[in-house]
């Protein structure tokens, strides 16, 4: 069962919880990874756009004060709102020069850079972390057991929030560990169907506790020490066009 759908408007802050999404063929969610703040203005070009790597971008695993802010992003109006502990601290546009200026201003002073921030984007580019493996690749969601999280935190003996995890959609109810199985193989997502492409090897962005920001537990090392493998979660890429909601079946075909 699916119990929890999230989408990244921006790589590297933080999602947005929904209660429904539509995945779409070829294309995954719309919306999700569609911007990210660019580490300088040459490493993405908007009108010849490839893939780069994450670290020319802000992202977790070397800015984890990122995660104690909470940002919104409205697709209508472009405008990107952030929040600390509650309290705004800004709201701009990404389609101004004005706002994007801000926007960039903004996480310099907070995250005590001197770099030449860009907030960066190309109509159907998503910043996903395998998007410099294949342009399919780069459309594929994510996805995560929650029994398999469970698994990690009676392993280590402490609490493993999923969010570390930055999934797109949590599903509980199969056993832990059976979806690494599931590559090359097909699965029903509520109304869609997607395959399973590769595992998700995990790296040091999901150290940093999302409440805090602090780097509090060494999930790829802890991932290696108990269970052999850096792996939580899997990458599939949309076949059918489809609906999906909290509390929808997710399993294999």
């Amino acid at each position: 069962m699916i119990t929890h759908l999230t989408r990244y408007p921006v790589k590297g802050l933080s999602g947005e919880a929904l209660p429904r999404m539509t995945l779409l063929a070829g294309e995954g969610i719309v919306g999700d990874r569609s911007l990210a703040i660019a580490r300088s203005p040459d490493v993405f070009d908007p009108d010849t756009p490839k893939a780069s790597s994450k670290l020319n971008f802000l992202m977790l695993a070397k800015d984890e004060a990122l995660a104690r802010l909470t940002t919104r992003y409205d697709p209508v109006s472009h405008i990107l709102v952030i929040e600390e502990g509650g309290v705004g601290r800004l709201g701009e546009s990404t389609q101004t020069a004005e706002g994007r200026a801000r926007i960039t201003d903004f996480f310099r002073a907070y995250l005590g850079h001197q770099l030449n921030l860009e907030i960066v984007s190309a109509p159907g580019h998503k910043f996903t972390d395998i998007s410099v493996v294949s342009a399919e690749k780069m459309r594929a969601i994510s996805l995560v057991n929650l029994a398999s999280v469970r698994a990690l935190e009676e392993a280590i003996g402490k609490p493993v929030d999923p969010r570390r995890f930055r999934a797109n959609i949590c599903f509980d109810g199969i056993p832990s560990w059976d979806e690494l199985n599931w590559v090359d193989r097909s699965v029903r997502i509520g109304e869609a169907k997607a395959r399973v492409v590769m595992r998700t090897k995990r790296c040091p962005a999901t150290e940093v506790n999302p409440e805090t920001g602090a780097r509090d537990i060494q999930l790829p090392f802890e991932l290696r020490k108990h269970f052999g493998h850096f792996d939580m979660g899997i990458y599939a890429e949309v076949e059918e066009s489809g609906e999906v909601a909290i509390g929808d079946d997710l399993h294999v075909i």
